[in-house]
């Protein structure tokens, strides 16, 4: 049985990694955030609009247990996952845990082209954005360090450095 949790901030490549590495491993990939979003039939952005972050954050909790059980998968999720309640803890305990980490530069960069599908930081301009990024990372590191496997991941851009990466993943696990 083989269970491998993603973890890192949001633009980071968990999901295109993660389907990756599920490929090579010939597991199971599950994306949280899109498992959330099935399950409820509302985007992340609409459930947060509903019911605000900390019950958001608690569903995210309930349902990291439910594929928490899953067998041969790779789970991708969400950034802010591994840093409320006991997350972390249940994510070692249950499985491998890599956290996928980037620069504050590079991943603000990501965000950017891609910021009004997140919630959190959909109304910001590129300097706010590099803040609130630099600001999370600064106060999300202490989780994230708690993973098994720390992986840097800086230059996933090109379909060939997610094959380099994975590569590269596949040789530490």
């Amino acid at each position: 049985m083989k269970r491998i949790f993603l973890i890192g901030y949001m633009g980071v490549g968990k999901t295109t990694a993660g389907r990756e590495l599920a490929r090579k491993f010939g597991l199971d990939f599950i994306d949280l955030d899109h498992f959330i979003q099935a399950r409820f039939q509302k985007t992340i952005s609409q459930i947060f609009e509903d019911v605000g972050e900390t019950e958001f954050r608690n569903i995210e909790r309930n349902m990291l247990r439910e594929v928490g059980e899953f067998e041969n998968v790779v789970i991708s999720t969400g950034g802010g996952a591994p840093c409320f309640f006991d997350n972390i803890d249940y994510m070692n305990q249950a499985g491998t845990t890599i956290y996928l980490k980037a620069g504050a530069e590079s991943l603000a960069s990501r965000l950017n082209t891609c910021k009004d599908k997140r919630p959190l930081i959909k109304d910001k301009n590129e300097q706010e954005l590099l803040a609130f990024v630099v600001d999370n990372l600064e106060k999300r590191e202490p989780f994230y360090s708690k993973a098994k496997v720390i992986f840097e991941i800086d230059n996933l851009i090109t379909r060939e450095d997610v094959t380099e990466y994975i590569r590269r993943l596949i040789s530490i696990l």
